[in-house]
This record gives structure tokens, C-alpha cells and sequence, in this order.
């Protein structure tokens, strides 16, 4: 799962997601979220703090039911205020040994509060990323963080999207390479006839669908439109 204080990195986009929340109006509230269509800029704060109350109730109560969920405040400064009370319920749930046992959605990795540390840890940036967009200035990720989020598509996301029925094996393999640091990954069987290049950022958000796979800086060599077709299988959900 990385080299990552995963709690101490969620904490802090927690926390870099609530400064973007001080000073919006009802108006850029109500911006559309392209990344998230059809989503507004509210609805994705009250998915992302009901998002924390669910993962609490999780940890502390050991099931996936989402009973805590709450209708998050129009008005900007409860909605703010109501995230930041979000914010606490999770941290608090999270503030636990990451080897302690908790639900979580998958067998496919450890049932550990760790999971969750991890987890929402790169919940919240992507949707710090999406919350920026929409508001004219996303910032790419830090290269090392984007590494494991590239990393945890394949290792939780993609198989279980397979598991669940939602995408097929895919047919050939695909090479993704991180330009900025020096890593490569490889998914599908046999030597890859495909490979799609860009930094550690850029390939985390293709594989999110933030950016396209023909976004201008991912660079593809060898059969592209194979390549394309294991991108959008799709990994995710």
C-alpha cells in the first residue's frame, strides 16, 4: 500500500477541501462539476461528506448501511460547517491503528481501518481535483501520491469491477508509464501491445475518467485503439 502516512495526508485534504468551501456563494454552489456530471458543485460536497459519515459508521459500527446519511445545508456557511462536522466524524473513526478490523466494501484487500485511511485519502483529492476544476484552477497531484493512486486501481478497483460483472477481462495488455517518476505498470494478459505515457497525475485521472484518453499531455505508442478499449472497460466505477 505505498510508503504513505495515509491518515496524515487524509487529514490534510480534508482539511485543504474545507478552505475551498470559505467564502462561495450559493451561485458557485450551484456550478455544474464537469468531472462529475451531472453533479453540482453542492452535490459534490454532500456526496463527499456523506461519503465520511458512511465510512465512520462503517469503522465504528461494522456495517456498510447508510444510516447517518444527512441532507447537507444550501445555505454556503452551514454547508461548511456541516462538512467540517463530517470531517471530524471520520477522523475520529479513522484515528484508530490502521491493522484495526473494519468493514469495508471488498475482499480483495485487508478489512482494516488502513483500508479506509487509504481510501478516502485519495477519495478526497480526486474530488478536491474535481471540486477545482469547476472552480477554473485544478492542481495536478503530488507524483508520489499519484503513483499509488495509479496503483490502487489495479489493485482493488479494476478485478473487482470484473467480480461484480461490470467490465470483462481485458483481452490484450496495456503498459502505463509514469514519465515524472520512473514507473510502469502493466495490466492484462501477455506482453502488452499497447502503452500510454504521461505523468503519474495525468495517468491517475485517465484512469478516473478526469481527462480523456486523448488528453494532450498522455503520449500513446503501439496498438492505441486496444489500448483505449482496456482504459475503458471500465476500470472503475
Amino acid at each position: 500500500m505505498g510508503e504513505f502516512d495515509f491518515f496524515g495526508v487524509l487529514r490534510s485534504e480534508l482539511d485543504t477541501f474545507g478552505t475551498l468551501l470559505v467564502g462561495l456563494t450559493k451561485e458557485d454552489l450551484g456550478r455544474q462539476v464537469p468531472s462529475c456530471a451531472p453533479w453540482t458543485l453542492y452535490e459534490l460536497v454532500d456526496h463527499l461528506g456523506n461519503g465520511n459519515l458512511w465510512v465512520g459508521t462503517a469503522v465504528q459500527e461494522g456495517h456498510g448501511r447508510n444510516d447517518q446519511e444527512r441532507t447537507a445545508p444550501h445555505d454556503p456557511a452551514s454547508l461548511h460547517t456541516w462538512y467540517l462536522s463530517t470531517v471530524e466524524e471520520i477522523t475520529t473513526a479513522l484515528s484508530a491503528d490502521a491493522a484495526t478490523e473494519a468493514w469495508t466494501f471488498s475482499s480483495l484487500m485487508p478489512r482494516t481501518v488502513g483500508f479506509w485511511q487509504r481510501r478516502r485519502a485519495h477519495e478526497t483529492r480526486m474530488h478536491r481535483w474535481d471540486a477545482q476544476n469547476a472552480l477554473g484552477a485544478a492542481e495536478p497531484f503530488e507524483p508520489a501520491f499519484a503513483v499509488d493512486a495509479v496503483s490502487e486501481v489495479f489493485e482493488l478497483f479494476a478485478p473487482r469491477m470484473v467480480q461484480r460483472g461490470l467490465a470483462a477481462e481485458p483481452a490484450t495488455a496495456l503498459r502505463l508509464t509514469a514519465t515524472d517518476v520512473g514507473r510502469s505498470w502493466e495490466h492484462g494478459p501477455g506482453e502488452p501491445v499497447s502503452e500510454v505515457a504521461g505523468t503519474a497525475s495525468d495517468l491517475a485521472l485517465m484512469l478516473w475518467g478526469r481527462i480523456g484518453t486523448d488528453a494532450s499531455g498522455l503520449v500513446w505508442n503501439g496498438d492505441r485503439e486496444a489500448g483505449e478499449r482496456v482504459v475503458k472497460a471500465p476500470l472503475v466505477p
